[in-house]
């Protein structure tokens, strides 16, 4: 592979922060956004806003919530991490159309771009059990 393949086979896989949020403003139903981070939700309570949170060890049992008529769009934690990879690659082998968000959530941060918090919508307190 050339460099040029290269930058063009990248540029078909992923999806810039800036490039998504504009497509999605322009087209909302264009796309269906998963996080797909790992981890305790306490860590994983800012999400980029309107995301679906299907985290990639619970994919294979919520396929059958992800439209195969719309682009998916995943992101996991930023440039260092690469389950959001894992997962478009085990999407494309179920025939969905995907895309990495580049940079993850890290990176949409970064930017200043929407995010929800939904710890804040939690009652969080130590004395609270959750029941």
């Amino acid at each position: 592979m050339n460099a040029l393949d290269y930058f063009n086979a990248r540029l078909e896989a992923t999806i810039s922060p800036m490039d998504y949020l504009r497509s999605a403003q322009v087209d909302p139903e264009k796309y269906f956004l998963i996080d797909v981070r790992n981890g305790p939700e306490h860590v994983r309570s800012l999400t980029i806003k309107d995301a679906n949170i299907i985290p990639q060890q619970e994919l294979p049992d919520h396929l059958h919530e992800i439209p195969k008529d719309k682009e998916i769009i995943v992101y996991c934690w930023d440039v260092w991490c690469n389950t959001a990879s894992k997962v478009a690659a085990f999407l494309l082998e179920h025939g969905y159309n995907v895309k990495e968000l580049t940079g993850g959530i890290a990176a949409w941060k970064e930017m200043n771009f929407p995010v929800s918090d939904s710890s804040k919508d939690a009652n969080l307190s130590s004395d609270s059990c959750g029941c």
